[in-house]
């Protein structure tokens, strides 16, 4: 599913009409009936429940207008608010004014020092619909409209937004000043990739896809606009096994790292890699590791390396190269630390290796400041650095990582000539020729030691077996989120461990295929009310 910005949403909104002849007064209406579906669902059904739809004067407020005329045919008790006069609304959304004043709809219209009158309006109500702004905001709220927004946060009942809530940048996921915190929100042809993005996706709550009519043509023709991970695409790339498949057809995995400050991460890569199927796996580690690694997991085949200061020496290089020589793909780097001879083993291997390599953790604080290594790599890479690791990649400051995380993966993408996994709440998934994914699985509480290791090995693994770099960088993104979500829906909100989340791998790949793996996207049907 594609996540446009405001800008291309507009754009197919005019080609719908423009060259598909679609009036923009049947979008309306069938906005208006989405919003209406939503608003019965979020209320459970129940039709004696109390709706008071809150309108701007522009199109988001015409959308609901349009909803407050079909929940009432619906005979779901409902009243509207319009912060403007009846003069001051025009084209698509005076139309609909005018239809919901005849429906027998009460109207009111809010002008001036009105907070007494919405709060008296907002009384009883059991629902209230967002309908102030939407996507058509520019510049953060203030005056009656600040008040307003302020006055439903407050009154305590379900919120359901119309588009995107009122006050949230529907491009960066950012609120704009004043905001909405809706219950639910119903996106309108297709979700802005603001309301999927943190902290976006806080103040969006459940969301809904309300189908408005525009021809899946013409979405399908949006162009760069990032896409959301689903089950369905992944379960497209990843076909069931041959009944006759054997080990050395499954891909063969080289895991590099560990150091004595990080024995685990290595092991974990390495179990990620192997629960999410991959043939064979080695380990290749500093000496000074190699017992307890090779004590510690039994299916996968350690090697002890020279040894510097506890992590890997620099004479290990060519040993290394020609163990990858037997690899389909490699993951260098967990738990390498920045210790002994890992800089020149790192700059040195990515310049002469010709197999497909993860490059995670230390191996990618090594690269910081020289991106010309990463565009003169031999082979694909992968890398998938959390917001500090790939702000000491690009030279900026964490925080602007987390301002803009789709732009920063895609401009590091750009920038290193490879595929950027950008770990964290709605991981990114970019390559260098402009294809973004966004990975809404995953929750909080997978925030513990381990993940990425683990996320490693399974990014590997789907290389061995033949996807290509970008993904298998999603499709491994999504299957780990996943899993943590499974796993989740057994615990608390925090405490799982990477190791659990990795043995929960088969599991999940089972349920991709079973298509057991509910959407956090809710579709609606724009043309029938419930």
């Amino acid at each position: 599913m594609k996540l446009p910005t405001v800008a291309q949403m507009r754009d197919l909104e005019r080609r719908a009409s423009d060259d598909a002849g679609l009036p923009t007064l049947v979008l309306m209406e069938n906005a208006g009936r989405a919003t209406a579906q939503a608003v019965q669902r979020v209320l459970g059904g129940a039709r004696s429940r109390r709706v008071v739809v809150v309108c701007g004067k522009g199109s988001n407020g015409g959308d609901g207008l349009c909803a407050a005329r079909h929940l009432r045919n619906a005979n779901v008790p409902v009243r509207a608010v319009l912060l403007a006069r009846d003069q001051d609304v025009s084209g698509d959304a005076a139309v609909n004014l005018r239809a919901l004043r005849a429906a027998g709809v009460e109207v009111d219209n809010l002008v001036g020092l009105a907070d007494i009158a919405l709060r008296s309006v907002l009384a009883g109500a059991d629902l209230i619909v967002d309908a102030l702004f939407g996507t058509g905001m520019r510049g953060p709220a203030v005056g009656i409209p600040a008040r307003t927004i302020d006055a439903m946060n407050e009154y305590g009942v379900p919120i359901l937004a119309i588009d995107v809530p009122s006050g949230l940048d529907a491009d960066t996921g950012r609120p704009k000043g004043p905001c909405v915190r809706a219950t639910a929100t119903v996106a309108m042809g297709l979700p802005k990739i603001g309301t999927i993005v943190y902290p976006g996706a806080s103040y969006c709550g459940t969301l809904f896809v309300g189908d408005i009519g525009i021809p899946h043509a013409l979405a399908a023709q949006i162009g760069d606009a990032p896409e959301l991970a689903t089950a369905a695409r992944v379960r497209g790339l990843l076909p069931a096994r041959a009944p006759d498949t054997h080990k050395g057809a499954c891909g063969r995995v080289l895991v590099i790292g560990g150091s004595r400050r990080y024995p685990g991460a290595p092991r974990l890569a390495a179990l990620g890699a192997l629960r999410s199927g991959a043939g064979l796996v080695r380990i290749a580690v500093p000496e000074s590791i190699y017992a307890p690694v090779s004590a510690s997991l039994w299916e996968a085949m350690p090697s002890g390396f020279p040894d510097l200061d506890g992590a890997l020496a620099a004479a290990s290089l060519p040993a290394l190269l020609a163990l990858a020589s037997e690899a389909d793909a490699v993951a260098l780097g967990p738990g390498m630390s920045l210790d002994g001879g890992v800089p020149d083993i790192v700059r040195g291997f990515i310049a002469a290796c010709d197999r497909p390599m993860v490059v995670d953790a230390d191996a990618i604080n090594v690269l910081s400041g020289h991106h010309t290594a990463l565009r003169d790599a031999r082979a694909p890479l992968i890398l998938t650095p959390h917001p500090g690791e790939l702000a000491r990649l690009l030279g900026v400051a964490t925080s602007e990582i987390q301002r803009g995380r789709v732009q920063s993966a895609h401009s590091a993408a750009r920038l290193a000539g490879a595929v950027v996994v950008l770990k964290g709440a709605r991981t990114v998934v970019a390559d260098p020729a402009d294809a973004i994914r966004v990975i809404a699985a995953g929750n909080a509480a997978m925030a513990s030691g381990g993940m990425g290791d683990v996320l490693t090995g399974v990014i590997a693994a789907l290389v061995g077996q033949g996807l290509a770099p970008f993904d298998a960088a999603w499709v491994g993104a999504y299957l780990h989120g996943a899993a943590g979500d499974r796993l989740a829906q057994t615990r608390a909100d925090r405490g799982l461990l990477a190791h659990e989340v990795a043995n929960l791998l088969p599991e999940t790949v089972r349920a991709v295929h079973d298509a057991a793996i509910p959407s956090p996207i809710i579709e609606l049907n724009a043309f029938r009310v419930a």
